[in-house]
């Protein structure tokens, strides 16, 4: 009989065929749960382990094993993307480069989000700023409870964005928006991706999916059965979707890792190779 495992995984081209039933196994059963946006359903997982297999945002992971959360890593990516288009400043109230953000005030859903990660460490490593000037306002905690948040915390009530049209905000990260006073921080987004990626080879990874202590000690075949649907299900993806060898992966995975460091998410950079167990390094 297969094994029932409680699921969260989010709506991408790589999951589709797995979720909708296309593929399928005899080893294991999926009972999703329903969270959306699916990032609401890593707090749970963190500080409860509600599920036996969940996606997860990298950050977020690097900062549970921190903590000696009974998770592990699979070399599994649902959701990987270039970040520079996730920045913005009001235009209205003057033109702001990345170079400009030392001693603004720039706001954050959570200073421990993913593309804030990666957007911090852009701006820290290729544009020269100082992490530490700034004045980093935040609207929710932390997945992960035992992290001790430092920011300045919104007005309770306050949005994000509506704090950065009515001048409350000189920028913000992790965000989009149509407004017409709101434009990027990096003005050619598609440009400044383009020769990020040519000089680090890396495409940023948000979200990869992990399974229970518990799952990988006591049922190895079942993990290995949900790592074989996942592959399988992201090979019926169109072909834009986001395709990882273990190279590139590794190559995504050090950088977050250092970035993450370097903005004191966690204590220090760890390897690669310790995000996984025994059983998962052997399926990358």
């Amino acid at each position: 009989m297969a094994i029932r495992l409680r699921t969260l995984l989010g709506d991408h081209a790589c999951t589709a065929a797995l979720k909708n039933g296309t593929i399928g196994s005899d080893v294991v059963a999926f009972d999703f749960a329903d969270y959306s946006p699916t990032h609401t359903g890593f707090k749970p997982m963190v500080r409860e382990q509600a599920f036996d297999v969940s996606e997860m945002a990298i950050v977020t992971y690097l900062m549970a094993k921190n903590f000696g959360k009974p998770m592990v890593l699979l070399p599994a990516v649902v959701m990987a993307r270039f970040q520079h288009g996730f920045a913005l400043y009001n235009a209205k109230r003057g033109t702001l480069t990345p170079t400009d953000l030392n001693n603004k005030r720039v706001g954050i859903r959570s200073f421990t989000t993913t593309t804030g990660a990666w957007l911090r460490g852009i701006l820290a490593n290729d544009y020269g700023v100082d992490l530490d000037s700034i004045d980093w306002v935040t609207f929710e905690d932390a997945h992960v409870a035992e992290f001790q948040d430092t920011t300045r915390r919104a007005p309770k009530g306050k949005q994000i964005v509506q704090m950065l049209i009515d001048g409350e905000l000189d920028a913000v990260l992790g965000e989009k928006s149509d407004h017409p006073d709101l434009k990027p921080l990096f003005a050619d987004v598609e440009g400044e991706e383009k020769s990020w990626f040519a000089r680090h080879n890396v495409l940023p990874i948000n979200h990869m999916v992990v399974v229970s202590e518990q799952l990988s000690r006591d049922h190895p075949e079942a993990v290995r059965d949900v790592f074989r649907l996942l592959r399988e299900s992201a090979a019926c993806a169109p072909a834009a979707s986001p395709r990882f060898s273990a190279d590139e992966m590794r190559r995504s995975l050090q950088m977050i890792i250092r970035y993450t460091a370097q903005q004191g998410l966690i204590p220090s950079e760890v390897a690669v190779d310790e995000l996984f167990d025994d059983l998962t390094r052997t399926l990358l």
